[in-house]
């Protein structure tokens, strides 16, 4: 009888209850590793409200109770056929932001006109009639100078009733400038998929069935995405399949794993493409998808150019050029100095992961493409899913279902009446985040251009490059905090005439503004919903008001908007108000809004129809009503089907591109634009690749800041399994629990150090040292890691804020509690998406015992 793990462990336990039962009192065998279920109801008086938590991108659907008009406790949401009712610790932790004593009261205006880190801001508070007046005066300047570009829209995190604040009002007023935060989150990852497989969007993962997980720079057990699928599933993975991961860090999922690999970091193409050779060598290919040779032999031989007119691809396009051109001289043994794993293992995890196969994944993850050569990582490891047919498969790498929500009426037709000729004019300006320029291809979906680079903005205003930016709104983001190189951003905010910061909390992007406006708390106080998807299903899932909110806040999104747009109609320009209140009226009764809650909940209503209205179904749940969708609070797809998109990529070829034409059609549409070659473009975006090598999976050597001889170490970064994306460092649990990410400690930033380091560096547990990037320096407590690769150093991101809260701040406004990651971290892209470069150890640092 075969045992798993699992199940010995929960024997053992049981009869190690059975063993004591003369001793003590009987009590029923359970015990922590007794599978637990979802209960269908807490104890307590109460109502159970359906919502979503935003505390990272997996966007679960969850449910809270409310007693006695408080919101007392959460759970995944029980309808979930995904997270099956659970969440991870970061949607508990929504409580403590909901009730934090530091939110934002009321609307404030500075009084001091002077801008700066050390420059008091001496905020007042004012009321919210004053607070839009203020701001729509100032847009109406940029209306009658006919400048209307000037105005700048940044967005942080969102719900998808965005499309009022972020799409119809920056086009409406004529700008641009709607610069959302998604590069310094993911892009380059998605860069991976697309140009293989023409799939510009995060995978889902068929972890149910799947036998193999190579994980490359992901930890899902506690990080960004899926965490609570994750979460409840992996005792079943780890029991059914074998589990490897990338990682220089002993992360929570690698500390589970079979397999670690400790990549030195940001050489992860070097091993992904040595892998390939190990597949293609050893003959383990998917012959299914892939193809084969027609004489049946395999002719991949290390060291050894094929004729491509032996191989006949069924699937994929261009298996034999990326052999020629790449990986025939990428062995093992090529690879281990590089990456730092020995040949042995890349051998091992390669033959396991193949012959697996097809019920198997990679999974690829920001670790391992969020660097300036990232692109070509992501398209590497990602390609290995291609090589062993583990696209669209059972226990493999999908894509997702269609959850067809609609758009407010964005269409040119529809925006057209409330366009006018200064609006119009003002579209057609560059943006200010300089994307599509010769540097930044940001090649999203395949369009030059197309993505946004973020972190780049901070340059675009200080060189007044396209122009200079008069008006800017920011909302659910603290880019002064959460970019690289965030000293750029408190000039680049110290620069600008006019700033409007909507946000829960005071933050150190509010430091710099001339009015804080209160947001409502996206889990409790909002209208608005969420596509996503995870376990097969895509979801929409609600987020809806619950309790009347403790202070004077309106929802960001649709509220603010709306509220501007009447102080605009009353000062001169209707056309925002009018569009509002003609084209997006409540399709239950026709009803125009008539205030800004109406508004908001009509917005919701009217993007959310096709799940709940019976007479728009197209699938998945059918539900009643919109009463029945409020209150189950979400919608579901049917399961995704396997195996039906092969062959139908949105790839130049329809197929999956080893050769990737999609991606040499992208390079060249931008190299003629700017009338030069592709390898000048690359050049210019600090890559390494030549000729047709531009349109493979290859290795690119990783890119730091940094001369080895003086800053001898790697700098490697981290999430937090408590990180609601930065916004949880002003509850003291985050503090009290940090001890749960491995080698953390609890009320402390500590810096990991291999201990065979801290020997040649005379350090010892507990020292306190200075640790110097090429741009500036953090000191903290030293704690000695045998989950740290020697060589490099690693500190989680969160900590270091000055200017968030009590808890937050040693010192609000001035002493941080801890080191900011991104104050020594220099600003860099991987430019081909736009994505900043936060991770693959873009700069090496020091360490001075103090």
């Amino acid at each position: 009888m075969k045992l798993s793990r699992r199940d010995f462990i929960k024997a053992s336990a049981a009869t190690g209850g059975v063993a004591l039962a003369g001793c003590v009192a009987a009590k029923p065998a359970t015990n922590a590793m007794t599978e637990a279920k979802a209960q269908p109801k807490s104890p307590g008086k109460g109502e159970w409200v359906a919502t979503t938590c935003q505390g990272c991108t997996s966007w679960c659907s969850a449910e809270a109770l409310v007693q006695d008009g408080r919101v007392v406790k959460v759970r995944g949401n029980q309808n979930s056929k995904s997270a099956e009712g659970y969440l991870c610790p970061r949607g508990h932790l929504a409580l403590g932001q909901m009730y934090d004593p530091d939110r934002i009261k009321v609307p404030m205006k500075r009084t001091n006109p002077k801008k700066g880190r050390n420059e008091d801001p001496k905020f007042v508070p004012i009321s919210w009639d004053e607070a839009l007046d203020t701001i729509a005066d100032k847009m109406m300047a940029l209306r009658k100078s006919k400048e209307t570009n000037k105005f700048m829209l940044m967005r942080g995190r969102y719900t998808y009733t965005r499309d009022v604040i972020y799409d119809a009002m920056p086009k409406i007023f004529g700008t641009p400038n709607s610069i959302s935060h998604s590069a310094i989150c993911a892009e380059a990852e998605k860069f991976g998929s697309y140009f293989s497989q023409g799939f510009w969007d995060y995978r889902d993962y068929d972890l149910d069935n799947t036998k193999y997980v190579l994980m490359f720079g992901g930890d899902p057990i506690a990080s960004n995405r899926q965490v609570p699928v994750a979460i409840r599933k992996w005792g079943k993975v780890l029991d059914q399949a074998t589990v490897a991961v990338v990682d220089p860090r002993l992360s929570a999922t690698a500390s589970k794993a079979h397999e670690w690999l400790p990549v030195i970091p940001g050489e992860d193409g070097a091993l992904a493409v040595a892998m390939a050779n190990v597949i293609l060598t050893e003959g383990l290919w998917s012959r299914e998808f892939v193809g084969k040779f027609k004489d049946g032999k395999n002719r991949f031989i290390s060291g050894k150019k094929v004729d491509g007119a032996a191989f006949a691809e069924v699937y994929t396009n261009g298996v034999v050029k990326w052999w020629n051109l790449e990986l025939k001289d990428r062995t093992p043994e090529w690879a281990a100095p590089i990456c730092g794993i020995p040949a042995e293992q890349i051998k091992r995890v390669a033959i396991g992961l193949a012959k697996a196969a097809p019920n198997c994944m990679v999974w690829m993850a920001p670790g391992a493409s969020m660097q300036v050569r990232g692109g070509y990582a992501a398209l590497a490891a990602h390609a290995l899913n291609g090589l062993v047919g583990a696209i669209d498969t059972e226990g493999g790498v999908l894509e997702k279902m269609k959850a067809p929500y609609s758009h407010i009426p964005l269409r040119k037709e529809k925006f057209k009446p409330y366009i006018d000729e200064i609006s119009a004019k003002g579209q057609k300006n560059k943006k200010i985040d300089q994307r599509g320029y010769k540097e930044f291809p940001a090649l999203k979906k395949g369009k030059p251009g197309g993505g946004v680079v973020t972190n780049n903005a901070a340059d675009g205003i200080l060189n007044e490059d396209p122009y200079d930016i008069k008006v800017a709104i920011g909302y659910w983001n603290n880019l002064a905090f959460s970019c690289t190189g965030s000293e750029r951003w408190e000039k680049a905010l110290s620069k600008l005439p006019f700033f409007a910061h909507i946000t829960t909390n005071a933050a150190e992007m509010s430091w710099f503004a001339d009015i804080v406006l209160p947001a409502a708390f996206h889990m409790f106080e909002r209208w608005a919903f969420l596509p996503s998807k995870a376990a097969r299903h895509s979801y929409v899932s609600i987020e809806q008001p619950m309790v009347k909110p403790l202070w004077d806040v309106r929802i960001d999104e649709t509220e603010v908007p709306y509220l501007l747009a009447e102080k605009l109609k009353a000062k001169g320009f209707p056309n925002m108000l009018d569009y509002f209140q003609k084209e997006c009226k409540d399709p239950q009764t026709g009803k125009s809004p008539t205030n800004s809650m109406e508004f908001a909940l009509y917005v919701t209503k009217l993007m959310t129809r096709n799940f709940w209205d019976p007479s728009k179904y197209k699938g998945g749940d059918k539900l009643a009503g919109w009463e029945d969708f409020r209150k189950k609070g979400l919608w579901q797809s049917d399961p995704y089907p396997f195996k039906k998109k092969w062959g139908k990529w949105k790839t130049k070829t329809h197929k999956f591109e080893f050769y990737s034409e999609t991606l040499k059609a992208s390079l060249h549409k931008h190299a003629d634009k700017h009338k030069t070659t592709i390898d000048d473009i690359l050049e210019t975006a600090k890559y390494t690749a030549k000729g047709e090598q531009a349109f493979i999976p290859h290795y690119e050597p990783a890119y730091r800041h940094g001369d080895a001889a003086e800053y001898p170490f790697i700098f490697q970064e981290y999430r937090s399994r408590l990180n609601r994306e930065g916004r949880s460092q002003n509850l003291p649990a985050y503090y009290e629990f940090k001890k749960v990410d491995p080698g953390d400690a609890s009320w402390e930033d500590v810096i990991k150090i291999n201990p065979k380091d801290a020997v040649k560096l005379g350090i010892k547990e507990g020292d306190k040292v200075r640790m110097t990037s090429p741009v500036a320096s953090i000191e903290g407590n030293v704690t000695l890691f045998e989950g740290i690769r020697p060589g490099t150093v690693s500190k989680c991101y969160g900590q270091g804020h000055w200017a968030y809260g009590r808890v937050a701040a040693l010192e609000f406004g001035k002493t941080p509690r801890g080191g900011s990651n991104n104050h020594l971290m220099p600003a860099d892209y991987d430019r081909l998406s736009g994505s900043t470069a936060r991770h693959g150890g873009v700069t090496r640092v020091k360490i001075v015992k103090l």
